[in-house]
């Protein structure tokens, strides 16, 4: 029997890759790169492949969950910016998204562009670097 706590986490899971599929879907497919690197996130979280794979063929249209504070709501941006450039190819409909998602999450759309320039011009930043980042988009931002 899974206990309650287990239960808020695994939901926490499941919504965090939800929103990731809302954003690999919303170009009309999903590419194989996306594909992986939603894979490789929700292992990241313990989830395992048939789990994901369950969301994925799933007839269900994800819209964005927003998560419940600000270091989960940075988390899932982080993966979102990952996803969009999962392909190689920067689609206006997934930076689209990306902005409306910033807005429902309380932040301004700078914060969006600072991570999209930073994201486009290195390789995605080490968890270190990203809890640095975090913590410099609460001052810069005024989050």
């Amino acid at each position: 029997m899974i206990g309650f706590f287990e239960h808020q986490y695994l939901s926490y899971k499941k919504n965090h890759i939800k929103n990731l599929l809302a954003l690999a879907r919303v170009d009309g497919h999903m590419h194989a790169e996306e594909e992986k690197l939603l894979f490789k996130i929700a292992r990241g979280y313990g989830m395992k492949d048939r789990q994901v794979q369950a969301l994925i063929d799933s007839d269900e249209q994800y819209e964005m969950n927003i998560p419940d504070n600000y270091n989960d709501r940075m988390n899932l941006l982080h993966d979102l910016v990952l996803m969009i450039f999962a392909d190689g190819v920067v689609d206006q409909h997934e930076v689209d998204f990306c902005t409306e998602a910033v807005k429902q999450f309380g932040m301004k759309s700078e914060l969006l562009t600072f991570l999209l320039d930073l994201f486009e011009s290195q390789t995605a930043p080490t968890p270190e670097e990203w809890e640095e980042i975090k913590t410099e988009a609460i001052t810069r931002f005024k989050l």
